[in-house]
């Protein structure tokens, strides 16, 4: 089983969150509404590994943790 790292697009907004899932889970979407949703990264080999790309990558949420020594 493989993972696959997302954007969302959602209705009137331009992009959403970074979302994970499964391969298959992916194709069946591409295959109801091609193009909608925008693929960053896949084949990666476990969902733990899916969440931190997902974290990392523009628009996830690992930007907007606080650092520590950053005040907020």
């Amino acid at each position: 089983m493989s993972y696959v790292v997302y954007k969302m697009s959602l209705e009137g907004l331009l992009a959403g969150p970074n979302a994970v899932c499964e391969q298959s889970e992916w194709e069946r979407m591409e295959a109801i509404r091609p193009g909608r949703h925008t693929l960053i990264r896949a084949g990666i080999a476990s969902e733990a590994e899916a969440e931190r790309v997902a974290r990392e990558s523009a628009g996830g949420t690992a930007d907007r943790q606080a650092r520590p020594g950053k005040m907020r």
